[in-house]
C-alpha cells in the first residue's frame, strides 16, 4: 500500500513474507497464491506492497535466468503485488525446524554474506515498480556478538564499503538507487541503536543505515524518540522500518505470568530477553534461560524478542510493545517531513505462537495479516498521511 505524507512524499507499507518460508523459486511463486494475492483482497486494495525474503538459492536463479525473472515479474503484476523492499537478513534455512543462531550465518566478516546481498541488490533493482527509482534491503547487524572482535569489525567495514562501491556502480547502470539497512536486534554485535552509531557513521550514508524493528527496539528497552534522535544527531539514516511488537511481562515474579511466558518458549526460533533495572540492561539470549531461577531481575518488567501479532495482543498476564511502534511511528512520520518511507510489518512466528492462537488454515493466516496491516494502515492515516488509490 502506498501513502502520501503530508510533505508530498509516498511512504510504502507492506508486509515481509518470511512469515511463508519457501527456499525455491517455485515456493516463492506458490506463496503468491496462497497466501499475498488472498491479503491483498481482504485489504479491499488493488495493490499490496510485499517485502520479499529469498533464499540463496531462488535469489541466485532469478538473477541467473531471464525466463524466471519475467515468471516472478508477471506473477506479481497479475496479482496486485509490488515490491520496493526485501529482506536480506536470512540467508537460508529459515523455515528449517530450528533456526535459532543459525540465521546470523554468514554474517558480514563472510564474503558470502557481501556476495548474496550484492545480488540481492541486483535482483532488486529488477522488481521495482517503474514509477519507483529507490529500493531497500535489510541485513543483519554485522554479526552474532560471540567472537566479534576488531578484526571482524575491520572485516565486516571493509565488506559493507565495497557493497556501498558496487551500489553507487548498480544505480549509474540502471538508473535505480538500492539502500543497505543494517537491522540492530538483542544479542547481535549491534543490539541498540546507540551501538549503531559509530559504525554506521563511518559508512557513506547515502547508501547504509539502520534498518528500526520496532520489536528489537522495544525488547532492548530503547525510549524512541531518544533512539530516533541519537539517529539524527550523528546523520544515521533510517531507510526502512519494520513494524512489530514483542512479548512483555510487568510482573516475572508472578507464577502466572512465568507459566503464561513458558507457553512462548518454543524451539524454532530465539527469543532474546531483556530486564532494566536502573540503567543496567540484564539479558539473556532465550526465554528458556531466562525462565531459570535467578538469571534476570524479578523485581522489574521483562521483555522477550518474539514477534506478536499486532493487533492481537497476547491474553493477561502478558501485553504487548505496541505502544513503543506507536511512539516510534509518531516520530517518523508524524512530523512535517517523513524520516522514513519503507515500513514492513513483519511478525515471522504466526505458527511459533502458543497452539491456541496459532492460524490453522491458510485463511485464518491471510486474516491475521491483514488485520495487522489494516491496523498499521490506520495508524499512519492518524498521523496525517493519505492512503493512495
Amino acid at each position: 500500500m502506498r501513502f502520501t505524507h503530508p510533505d508530498g512524499s509516498t511512504v510504502h507499507l507492506a508486509y515481509c513474507t518470511n512469515v511463508h518460508p519457501a527456499e525455491t523459486l517455485d515456493g516463492v511463486i506458490a506463496q503468491l497464491a496462497a497466501h499475498c494475492e488472498p491479503v491483498r483482497r481482504r485489504l479491499g486494495v488493488e495493490r499490496l506492497g510485499i517485502g520479499l525474503w529469498l533464499a540463496r538459492d531462488a535469489v541466485r536463479a532469478l538473477n541467473a535466468d531471464p525466463a524466471a525473472l519475467r515468471r516472478l515479474r508477471t506473477e506479481l503484476d497479475r496479482r496486485g503485488l509490488e515490491v520496493v523492499t526485501l529482506n536480506g537478513f536470512p540467508y537460508q534455512g529459515f523455515g528449517a525446524e530450528e533456526v535459532k543462531y543459525r540465521v546470523y550465518r554468514p554474517d558480514w566478516t563472510d564474503p558470502l554474506r557481501l556476495e548474496h546481498t550484492s545480488d540481492l541488490a541486483r535482483l532488486l533493482t529488477r522488481l521495482l515498480p517503474p514509477d519507483v527509482t529507490e529500493g531497500t534491503i535489510s541485513t543483519l547487524p554485522l554479526a552474532w556478538r560471540t567472537g566479534y572482535d576488531e578484526a571482524a569489525a575491520a572485516s565486516a567495514h571493509t565488506a559493507l564499503l565495497e557493497l556501498a562501491r558496487r551500489l553507487d556502480h548498480l544505480e549509474q547502470e540502471t538508473g535505480r538507487s538500492i539502500r543497505l539497512a543494517l537491522e540492530p536486534e538483542p544479542g547481535c554485535a549491534v543490539e541498540t541503536t546507540t551501538d549503531a552509531l559509530a559504525p554506521l557513521a563511518a559508512l557513506p550514508g547515502h547508501r547504509i543505515g539502520l534498518c528500526l524493528d520496532t520489536c528489537h527496539l522495544a525488547t532492548s528497552f530503547e525510549e524512541p524518540a531518544a533512539a530516533l534522535a541519537g539517529l539524527a544527531r550523528a546523520g544515521v539514516p533510517v531507510p526502512k522500518v519494520q513494524l512489530s511488537a514483542a512479548l512483555h511481562a510487568e510482573d516475572p515474579r508472578d507464577p502466572a505470568v512465568r507459566a503464561a511466558l513458558a507457553a512462548f518458549d518454543e524451539p524454532r526460533f530465539l527469543h532474546q530477553t531483556r530486564a532494566k533495572a536502573g540503567a543496567v540492561l540484564h539479558g539473556t539470549d532465550d526465554l528458556g534461560e531466562a525462565l531459570a531461577k535467578g538469571t534476570l531481575p524479578d523485581t522489574v518488567p521483562w521483555r522477550s524478542h518474539f514477534h506478536v501479532p499486532l493487533h492481537a495482543p497476547p491474553a493477561p498476564p502478558l501485553a504487548s510493545t505496541l505502544g513503543v511502534l506507536r511512539e516510534t511511528l509518531t516520530a517518523l512520520v508524524g512530523g512535517p517531513t517523513a524520516r522514513s518511507h519503507h515500513f514492513e510489518v513483519e511478525t515471522y512466528t504466526w505458527q511459533a505462537l502458543p497452539a491456541e492462537a496459532r492460524p490453522t488454515t491458510d485463511a485464518r493466516l491471510a486474516e491475521g495479516i491483514a488485520a495487522e496491516l489494516d491496523l498499521a494502515r490506520g495508524l499512519l492515516t492518524d498521523l496525517g498521511l493519505k492512503e493512495q488509490q
